[in-house]
């Protein structure tokens, strides 16, 4: 430091010699300078002379000052390291840098030296949350942490002092201090309560006397619950009988067992201890394990059809029944030591807890449900109670099968989302099928108006036919959500697979082959044959994916079997869903590696494939479940014994009624209408709520010919009629809003009983059958085109 200091002093004076010079030289070039002027050798002297002593002073002063002033900053950190150590905290003091300052004596007992902080030995974490704390008293000023230093609760709190300076004080709890107020919560008022709860509590300290209680022990312990207790022996105040259990001396031995609870309060052999006593249950009036009587007991256990199992104090297995052993897929030969050895590892802490518990003598009765590491897949449902007077035994376990509780909450969820999905896929639908019936409409009245060949005629036909395809999907969506229009008729199953099986060929290719085998006996089905060839072709195409995905070039076989299946084949089926009657049944069935078990109970919800995105939508099998279950039959999928999938379809035998008249003959139909054609005569009232719609259904009734009358909802259809001459005909949209189409004809049938009605409708006929239940009435789908509008109009005035 003195050679420092010489060597400082050295610069300053060469600096010093150096200015000089430069200043002597400015004083004399400045007296020549007045000299030249004036002419006046005296002045010119005195000048330079004056500013020698001028830039003298000045240097002088600066070379003066700054050792001064760096003197002056200089800080003494004696007197802070003096305060730091009559603190009885760790104290340190870093800098802007981060440098340690001064620390003292503590602080270094704490972190075994002088470590800087942040970096004080601490884990990451904890390193990281101090590190963060001294940020923030960086930026707001102070801040505080916990961390933990060798298993000893610490309390950081870091202050900014000044501008330069962070202050970091570490406090830990001191084991006396800790005494000190454990010993006044116990004989305060949080003694009381543990006393209203039944617990009695006292603080001894290491050799066994008693240093604080609670006033339930001491009222308990000495009769009285002011008694002066504390420096009492706490053995004597208890006794033991034959049977080990522990009593207060003072009640005797016909006095209420005690249990007596040690509470880990602190480490070492001088830690004072924490005791609590609780009152033991009575013990229930059975004979131990071992006796001739509590054979019996076990034998009845044995016996009864409920899974049973006792377990001791330590969680051990003592007995189990054999509708335990069943239950629980336990091997006899290798039969587990610990209830948690049977469950899957998630559910093992909380079983294991409850057990411990009753073990411990909880009293009341508790379930959790659990997984068996055999069947994780099915929960099963465990009772535990408190078992006393069974030897060994402390607690009582049983099983409730869950499983098929739980398929029932399953099935109600699936049927509650399905019917969810299809309510919004009809809707959807509905909405879809007024847009679709508007551009069909328009481009059926463009096309018109162009002929083949024209430059507009071919984009017109494009988006027809575009439009057409959009209907499709919304047929699909209205088969899944079962609201489609069915056209059912009463047919036999082989003759739609002769009809479909041309197709399936081509569509299945030359590498999978079609089987196709048709059971005696079948009985007719009632079902719209379109829908049903659907089904099928849907059906084969999913096997025929499912094949050559496995096997591109293998291929595989599809077969298509038709059977009788009779009600008494029914009944030993025993199958829950399927009611008891005479069905025919259809199966499609393939050689491929069948459907994964986690894929199966999901393949009939909407939008799940297991195709690859842009490869399928999910509404396949959906849309054919939609649709038998529409038709009235029933759908069931499985995996084959050896290989593959199979779907089995049950659609009921139709038995026409003994009265029911033969089918009359149907009239020749009336030859079809050309585009532009002109032959309706008559009145349409036309009622409809939609715009587009109903402006593309006048355009088009006008050009047949007919007369248009139209209204956007029914009140404004009866306000149009009244004291009006009946029209020919009235078309109504069914749902509109304030007054539906049915509830309108009902009031325009008032007036004229026999005017014919044609609804109209985005949704299915079937679904609106209820409300539209009116003689006389016909029944449109949408979306349809202009000479689809144009012939059922024709058809309903040519049947009045």
């Amino acid at each position: 430091m003195a050679a420092l200091a010489l060597s400082d002093v050295a610069t300053r004076g060469s600096v010093a010699r150096l200015i000089l010079a430069l200043s002597a030289a400015c004083a004399v070039a400045a007296g020549g300078l007045i000299l030249w002027a004036v002419g006046d050798w005296i002045l010119a002297a005195g000048f330079g002379a004056a500013a020698v002593i001028v830039i003298g002073a000045v240097v002088a002063v600066r070379l003066l000052l700054p050792a001064a002033q760096v003197a002056a900053t200089e800080p003494d950190w004696t007197v802070a390291h003096a305060i730091a150590s009559a603190s009885p905290d760790a104290i340190a003091l870093t800098d802007r840098a981060g440098r340690l300052v001064c620390a003292n004596d503590r602080y270094q007992a704490i972190f075994r030296g002088y470590p800087t902080p942040p970096n004080l030995g601490l884990d990451d974490v904890q390193g990281d949350r101090l590190g963060a704390a001294g940020r923030q008293a960086w930026r707001d000023g102070d801040a505080r942490t916990d961390i933990d230093v060798r298993g000893n609760a610490v309390e950081a709190t870091i202050t900014r002092v000044g501008d330069d300076m962070l202050l970091w004080k570490f406090e830990t709890t001191d084991a006396s201090d800790l005494v000190a107020t454990t010993t006044a919560l116990i004989a305060g008022p949080d003694g009381d309560r543990l006393g209203s709860a039944g617990i009695m509590a006292a603080l001894l300290s290491p050799d066994g006397r008693i240093r604080a209680a609670n006033r339930v022990f001491r009222a308990r312990a000495m009769g009285q619950e002011d008694g002066a207790i504390e420096g009492r022996d706490f053995a004597r105040f208890l006794v033991t009988d034959s049977a080990g259990l522990v009593h207060f001396e003072r009640e005797g031995l016909s006095g209420t067992s005690l249990r007596v609870l040690q509470v880990p309060f602190l480490d070492g052999d001088d830690a004072p201890i924490l005791v609590a006593l609780l009152d033991e249950e009575p013990a229930m009036a059975l004979p131990a394990i071992g006796s001739s009587a509590a054979s019996h007991v076990r034998s009845l256990i044995a016996l009864l059809p409920v899974p049973l199992a006792l377990i001791d104090r330590d969680g051990r297995f003592v007995h189990m029944n054999d509708a335990f052993t069943r239950a629980a897929g336990v091997d006899a030969a290798a039969p587990p030591l610990y209830p948690g050895d049977l469950v899957v590892r998630e559910d093992k802490g909380a079983l294991a807890d409850s057990v411990r518990r009753f073990g411990a003598g909880a009293g009341h009765a508790t379930q959790l449900p659990v997984r068996f590491a055999e069947r994780p897949e099915e929960p099963v449902q465990v009772s535990l109670t408190g078992a006393r007077g069974l030897g060994d035994a402390a607690v009582l376990m049983s099983l409730k099968d869950s499983s098929e509780e739980g398929k029932l909450k399953r099935q109600v969820a699936q049927a509650t989302k399905m019917q969810a999905v299809g309510q919004l896929a009809g809707g959807v639908a509905h909405d879809f099928n007024n847009i679709l019936t508007a551009i069909i409409g328009h481009c059926d009245l463009m096309l018109m108006r162009h002929t083949p060949g024209d430059s507009d005629y071919d984009d017109i036909h494009q988006i027809r036919t575009n439009s057409n395809r959009a209907a499709g999907l919304t047929r699909q969506l209205l088969a899944f959500s079962r609201q489609q229009t069915l056209r059912p008729q009463v047919l036999q199953l082989p003759d739609v697979i002769s009809e479909v099986s041309n197709l399936l060929k081509r569509l299945l290719g030359e590498t999978v082959h079609l089987v196709v085998q048709h059971g005696r006996g079948l009985g007719p089905v009632r079902a719209d044959p379109g829908q049903l060839e659907q089904v099928v072709v849907n059906l084969a195409v999913n096997a025929r994916d499912a094949m050559l995905a496995v096997s591109p070039n293998g291929g595989g076989t599809v077969t298509i079997e038709t059977s009788a299946v009779t009600a008494r084949a029914v009944r030993k089926m025993e199958e829950d869903v399927l009611p008891v009657g005479d069905y025919t049944a259809l199966r499609i069935s393939d050689t491929g590696t069948g459907i994964p078990a986690d894929v199966l109970p999901k393949i009939f919800e909407p939008f799940f494939t297991t195709k690859e995105v842009g490869k399928g939508t999910g509404l396949g099998l959906s849309t054919v479940y939609g649709i038998i279950k529409q038709s009235g039959g029933y759908i069931f999928a499985e995996n084959l014994p050896g290989s593959g999938a199979a779907f089995t379809i049950y659609l009921p035998v139709h038995a026409a009624s003994a009265g029911a008249p033969a089918p009359a003959t149907p009239a020749a139909a009336a030859p079809k209408v050309k585009a532009g054609e002109t032959w309706g005569t008559g009145t349409i009232l036309l009622v409809e709520d939609e715009d587009m719609v109903r402006a593309v259904a006048e355009r088009a009734l006008v050009r047949q010919g007919y007369t248009v009358l139209t209204a956007e909802n029914g009140e404004a259809a009866l306000e149009l009629l009244r004291g009006q001459a009946a029209p020919d005909l009235l078309i109504s949209d069914v749902v509109m809003p304030l007054m539906d189409g049915p509830t309108m004809v009902r009031h325009v049938r008032k007036q004229f009983p026999n005017l014919p009605i044609l609804f109209m409708s985005g949704y299915a006929e079937e679904q609106l059958r209820r409300s539209i239940d009116i003689d006389n009435v016909a029944f449109l789908p949408k979306p349809f085109s202009v000479q689809q509008l144009a012939e059922a109009a024709r058809d309903v005035l040519a049947a009045k």
